[in-house]
């Protein structure tokens, strides 16, 4: 078996011109391959929507390069320097209200969040998650999904809520699992496929928003 086709559900939303661009307020942890994949659907006219800032809570990350390749400013809060979620939260919620976000994208974030987040953004917080949820929630859902030996696996954008990968969805992918995958084969096609629908989910919500 060679197709690597996948299944995207719902189709895409037609693209609403009409109404002001989303502010977003994007947050991740790493390569920032997600905040790229919403920079470029911008750019490219398949995104109604501004990207106001890039929260990082590491040094040095691929993420931030990015961001400074589009011209997007990026605030780097160290999580190691609050010494709560909540006041962490409170730090990020300040900067995005300072920003004048409307919705707040999880591109990679590895922190846990609080209600303080989810109350200042309600409805308006959306993650990216590398399974068919509600399988294999958490970290390693990759690996999770092939030691199960499931024959389909995915990625979803889904509304986010105080339980780990648990909100309502808002779009998914399904990836067929190869016999020969690896962690490192199956997450790359997988990965493939968040980078579709991670704008398609914004535009959803900005649907539903608006």
């Amino acid at each position: 078996m060679t197709d690597t086709s996948s299944l995207i559900s719902p189709t895409p939303t037609t693209i609403d011109l009409d109404r002001s661009p989303l502010i977003l307020g994007i947050m991740a942890s790493g390569s920032g391959s997600n905040f790229e994949a919403v920079a470029r659907s911008i750019a490219s006219g398949n995104l109604n929507a501004k990207i106001a800032v890039l929260i990082h809570n590491k040094p040095g990350i691929k993420a931030i390069e990015r961001a400074q390749q589009h011209g997007i400013p990026t605030v780097f809060l160290d999580h190691r320097n609050y010494p709560t979620r909540e006041e962490l939260d409170r730090a990020i919620v300040d900067t995005f209200q300072a920003h004048q976000v409307e919705c707040v994208v999880m591109a990679g974030w590895m922190r846990v969040i609080t209600q303080i987040l989810i109350d200042a953004f309600f409805d308006r917080i959306i993650n990216i998650h590398p399974s068919l949820l509600p399988s294999f929630p958490g970290i390693h859902a990759i690996e999770q999904a092939l030691a199960a030996k499931v024959k389909i696996t995915g990625c979803t954008v889904h509304l986010v809520s105080l339980e780990v990968d648990a909100g309502p969805i808002l779009v998914q992918a399904a990836v067929p699992v190869l016999a020969n995958d690896t962690a490192e084969t199956l997450h790359a096609r997988v990965q493939i496929q968040e980078h579709l629908i991670l704008p398609q989910a914004i535009e959803i919500l900005a649907h539903q928003i608006n």
